[in-house]
């Protein structure tokens, strides 16, 4: 099992949604955060009916003995950062009275905003003999304590000019594993996630004060040493029903790591396949899978100057974001716009057909006029595509064809389809 791509996902899914696009904090999308896997405390959630405190997932187990599990429980710890501006007189000594609360504050060059921040947390429960009953789990509770932190700003002159203060929420949880016979050799897990987290009552009234006191972005890595998980969503026929009876509370179990492997679970709080992936060619987290990487990069290239000094200020991770795209090459460009990766019809094939691959075209028997003129041609695969009824189409100009740059401004006559079969990769992307 591989152990990067697990984390690859955890982290995609730990950050999914963290801001979105334009990544502005003044944008309306992002005024309510941290909107995949909440979980708030129990005394908000109860009081407002609205965000749940716990999450829960149940999985089957193929095991012959009683399996043993590690619970891995991954979530971000909300931390409010307030911009102040410094108020005291120069050359005085700060104090509490020296500083003032700003939504926004400019030190030279460089601009600070108030925003929420997020710590890791991940927390591991090694839970062995597992063959109880869910009501009566194995636990494990956890704790974070309370803190407030300044971090004094000065100029370029060294003069202290503002601050940013951190403060974080107390947080306190518990995970409960347990386990139930199923069939034989068949057995149910269930893992559950629970805030009690403690609020003042004045706390339990707006979400934006509680989700401070949440887990935000939860997600937990379940693995086996000496037992099989079964696919929640493609079970062999035989535990189809045992499947369709678990109960999953915001959280749902795919399979992860290498193909084919069975020994990891993630119970993630958004819709994935088994074996999710990260795209080789996405040049790094967006923290939007939901879009196209294509899409939001030619989006982020639109922002305007003031838009982007916004976005840098808000956290260092989108200031990056906005270096990382700045500087994409045509290339990188070029293989964000499509892809098919080896077809079932190239057998030998490990290598992936994108926009600007070479081709030689070898049409299907009983072809039109146009096949047999391009048999054996040359061609620059342009485009990949999908018709309605679910067919994949690759669009390809010839290469040495006089007109080709009407081909790839899409013109009749220079451009041309053929199925991913008809093409043969060339060049360096060619598989011997």
């Amino acid at each position: 099992m591989s152990a990067h791509a697990v984390t690859e996902i955890a982290n995609a899914v730990l950050y999914e949604g963290f801001i979105l696009y334009p990544y502005r904090p003044s944008a309306i999308k992002n005024r309510q955060r941290w909107t995949f896997g909440g979980v708030f405390p129990q005394t908000y959630s109860m009081q407002t009916g609205s965000d749940p405190w716990a999450l829960q997932t149940e999985c089957l187990v193929q095991a012959s003995s009683v399996p043993d599990m590690t619970v891995q429980l991954r979530f971000l710890h909300v931390v409010e950062r307030e911009v102040q501006q410094f108020v005291g007189q120069a050359g005085e000594e700060a104090n509490e009275t020296s500083w003032h609360a700003v939504e926004a504050l400019a030190i030279d060059e460089r601009e600070y905003v108030s925003w929420d921040e997020a710590i890791e947390r991940d927390i591991e429960f090694h839970a062995t003999a597992l063959q109880n009953e869910p009501t009566d789990p194995r636990r494990l509770g956890f704790a974070f304590p309370a803190s407030s932190e300044r971090e004094v700003l000065r100029d370029k002159s060294g003069r202290i000019a503002g601050a940013l203060l951190r403060r974080r929420h107390a947080l306190d949880g518990v995970i409960l594993v347990s386990s139930v016979v199923a069939a034989p050799g068949l057995v149910r897990l269930r893992v559950r996630v629970e805030n009690s987290t403690s609020l003042f009552q004045d706390e339990c009234t707006s979400r934006a004060v509680a989700q401070r006191a949440a887990f935000a972005s939860t997600h937990a890595i379940l693995r086996l040493a000496n037992a099989l998980f079964v696919s929640s969503i493609d079970p062999p026929a035989e535990f189809a029903s045992a499947a369709r009876a678990t109960m999953n509370e915001g959280w749902w179990p795919v399979l992860v790591g290498d193909e084919g492997a069975h020994d990891t679970m993630l119970a993630a709080p958004i819709i994935l396949y088994d074996y999710p992936k990260i795209a080789p060619e996405s040049p790094g987290d967006l923290f939007d899978g939901t879009e196209i990487d294509e899409i939001l990069t030619l989006r982020i290239l639109t922002m305007t100057d003031a838009e982007k000094r916004e976005a840098a200020a808000a956290d260092p991770r989108i200031r990056t974001l906005l270096e990382r795209t700045e500087a994409l090459t045509a290339d990188d460009m070029a293989r964000l716009h499509g892809i098919l990766r080896a077809p079932a019809a190239w057998p030998a094939a490990r290598a992936a057909l994108y926009v600007g691959s070479r081709v030689r075209i070898r049409p299907k028997p009983g072809g039109d006029v146009m096949d047999i003129v391009l048999s054996g041609r040359i061609a620059i695969v342009e485009a990949v595509e999908r018709d309605f009824e679910n067919r994949v189409h690759v669009a390809v100009t010839i290469e040495d064809d006089p007109g080709r740059e009407f081909g790839m401004d899409r013109f009749p006559g220079h451009r041309f389809f053929f199925s991913s079969e008809e093409l043969e990769l060339i060049g360096a992307e060619a598989t011997p």
